[in-house]
């Protein structure tokens, strides 16, 4: 029976209380543990974050810094030391920014690609972006095209991430992008196929990104940004000018993406990240997740961790 390690993420990367900083608490309210009780489940204390910040931070220039370093530091830890004890880490809530946490913290232990699945490309310059919130720009902070300006313990972690370690699947921000005038990390060599390309073939485009991780590393993270839905399919995500962008997977299509992943073998782990509570009072959006989530936990072979 594979050993799963539950960790939530009470993090928000705008600052605000509530938000993505109360999915992990929504979920297990929601009934996670029910949605795992076919597996051996390891639960530790709770995350306990500092108070958070919608401004931008003097060693990084991201919003929310004290609250996001402190996030990185502990989550590497967690997840380090569940991976080491043979378990499976569930890192639910909180943004993209997670990796920051798991994927430089990993790397000491045992080189490991990513499986990236977002609706974003989340390589956004430091100095173009808006606002400075982490979790547009986590991506090009891994891969080292971002961020040399920064300076602390995060900035001592990067780059985390080779171009060949990393495969993408469901990106639609092109429109975005052009507003900012950001290429696609596509054109730069970065193995990715679009939301529409996912949609026609979800377990092709799967099983080929998992082939193309397995080249440089026998094992891998997985990550779901869950704004690579549709918004009409999941309205909870809480992403901005959702309307301007194009629609983006299905339910379907993302279950049958992420279970035939995680069928192929190898993965250490799994983040999922944007679900905003307070925008889905009934729970309905979440207990899609659970449903998700007890889909692809299941499709796990045993042999994986």
């Amino acid at each position: 029976m594979v050993a799963v390690e539950q960790i939530g993420v009470p993090f928000d990367g705008y600052g605000r209380r509530g938000h993505q900083a109360a999915a992990a608490d929504a979920l297990h309210e929601t009934g996670l543990k029910a949605a795992l009780s076919a597996f051996q489940v390891v639960e530790q204390d709770a995350m306990v974050l500092p108070t958070g910040s919608p401004e931008r931070g003097p060693q990084t220039s991201l919003l929310n810094e004290t609250a996001l370093l402190a996030m990185t530091d502990e989550l590497g830890r967690r997840v380090t030391a569940a991976v080491t004890a043979g378990r499976f880490p569930l890192v639910y809530g909180a943004d993209c920014t997670t990796l920051l946490g798991t994927i430089p913290a990993l790397r000491d232990v045992e080189p490991v690609g990513v499986l990236f699945v977002d609706g974003h490309e989340d390589a956004m310059p430091l100095d173009v972006s808006e606002d400075g919130e982490a979790a547009n720009t986590e991506i090009g902070l891994l891969l080292g095209l971002t961020g040399h300006l920064m300076r602390g313990s995060l900035s001592e972690r990067l780059p985390a991430l080779d171009p060949e370690e990393l495969a993408m699947l469901g990106q639609r921000d092109v429109e975005w992008r052009r507003r900012f005038n950001v290429g696609s990390l596509r054109d730069n060599g970065v193995w990715m196929r679009d939301w529409k390309e996912v949609a026609v073939a979800p377990e092709d485009s799967a099983r080929s990104a998992v082939k193309h991780l397995k080249q440089r590393s026998r094992r891998w993270w997985l990550h779901v940004d869950l704004d690579v839905l549709d918004p009409e399919e999941f309205a909870s995500q809480g992403l901005p000018d959702a309307a301007d962008e194009p629609k983006g997977l299905a339910w379907d299509q993302l279950t049958r993406t992420l279970t035939a992943a995680v069928a192929c073998g190898g993965c250490i782990g799994w983040s999922l990240a944007i679900y905003d509570p307070d925008q889905d009072p009934a729970r309905s959006d979440g207990h899609r997740i659970l449903r998700l989530i007890t889909d692809v936990m299941t499709a796990l072979p045993h042999h994986s961790v």
